[in-house]
């Protein structure tokens, strides 16, 4: 399997192979991590970050990654480039191109990496825009392998507002590798009917099925996997709260879910969460909304923390694997071949 100088910027790009060889190698990344090999074969590459949008995970995962491959990165944040402002993206792709081995870019239009991948000459690696999170997808799925011991005929549910960039993800992922994918949500937050029709057809291929319901308990009956997201992405402002809370607050994650689900069903989110008052918005939240919604009340809102605590929340072992399937990712994209 050879993917040097591919871009990264959405699974639809990528076959199942593909896509099982990413998580295949995440994991030979990961071992070879806690035993303690070390890997710096790219000693001679540097990378540059480009985020609009700020990340505890994306941005560590890649500046870990690579620092492991023997990379160095500059980070250029919300404010650290003119792209947008004084400079178009396909000239600040031509600059960074000449400079640097590779581009990652976070921020709010696929229209965006898609140009810098179109015009930089360099690998452009997606950390998430308003329709895709791929990298993320990586991360849900070497979990998922871990703890099932395969990917095929998993049982996945996303609960929440599937049309954002983890609901259309979690559904390529799952059509390209055969997993049963069921979106519980309003229809109002179903993905675009287009999107579903791509996917249907990959997942003739694979065996996968996709479906989607409003019904929270059928949709969550006896599966293996429980996913939620934030009910508000970041960058949207405060003003849609209030419908989006009105429309998502029967899909809250709770006891009662989780017990739906297969004894052994597992809990994930690709964080940060709202199930508690620790944080500001946490805060927020049960000040502004608990009165009205009194499930808010305690600053709870995609997931109760009950569930985000429990045994069955495997979030921060998911969160780790942002690291090791970036590098697998940078490592792929920027060399012929790793033994």
């Amino acid at each position: 399997m050879n993917l040097k100088n591919r871009n990264f910027v959405t699974l639809l790009d990528f076959t199942p192979e593909e896509i099982n060889y990413l998580i295949k190698l995440s994991s030979k990344l990961k071992s070879e991590k806690y035993e303690g090999i070390e890997h710096k074969v790219l000693t001679d590459k540097n990378v540059v970050l480009l985020f609009q949008k700020d990340s505890t995970r994306t941005r560590c995962a890649f500046e870990v990654g690579a620092q492991d491959l023997g990379m160095s990165t500059t980070y250029l944040g919300p404010n650290g480039s003119q792209m947008n402002t004084k400079e178009s993206v396909k000239d600040t792709a031509r600059v960074l191109g000449r400079m640097y081995d590779g581009i990652e870019f976070r921020g709010y239009k696929q229209a965006d990496v898609e140009a810098l991948a179109e015009h930089s000459g360099v690998p452009v690696w997606n950390g998430l825009t308003d329709i895709y999170h791929p990298t993320q997808i990586l991360a849900d799925f070497l979990t998922i392998k871990e703890i099932f011991g395969e990917l095929k005929g998993i049982k996945f549910t996303y609960v929440g507002d599937a049309r954002n960039n983890m609901g259309n993800s979690l559904m390529i992922g799952a059509a390209k590798l055969g997993i049963h994918f069921t979106g519980v949500a309003p229809k109002a937050l179903w993905p675009e009917q287009s999107l579903i029709d791509t996917c249907n057809e990959i997942a003739k291929e694979t065996g996968a099925t996709l479906n989607f319901t409003e019904d929270k308990m059928e949709g969550t009956k006896d599966v293996d996997v429980i996913y939620t997201d934030v009910w508000v992405s970041m960058g949207e402002p405060k003003e849609v709260w209030q419908d989006r809370i009105e429309q998502l607050i029967d899909y809250q994650v709770d006891k009662e879910l989780m017990d739906n689900a297969h004894k052994n069903a597992i809990f994930m989110h690709c964080l940060p969460a709202f199930h508690g008052k620790d944080t500001n918005v946490g805060k927020e939240i049960a000040e502004t909304f608990g009165e009205q919604f009194p499930k808010l009340k305690n600053g709870e809102m995609e997931v109760t923390n009950e569930v985000f605590e429990s045994k069955q929340s495997v979030v921060f072992q998911e969160a780790e694997n942002r690291m090791h399937t970036i590098k697998a990712v940078m490592l792929a994209t920027l060399k012929d071949h790793y033994e």
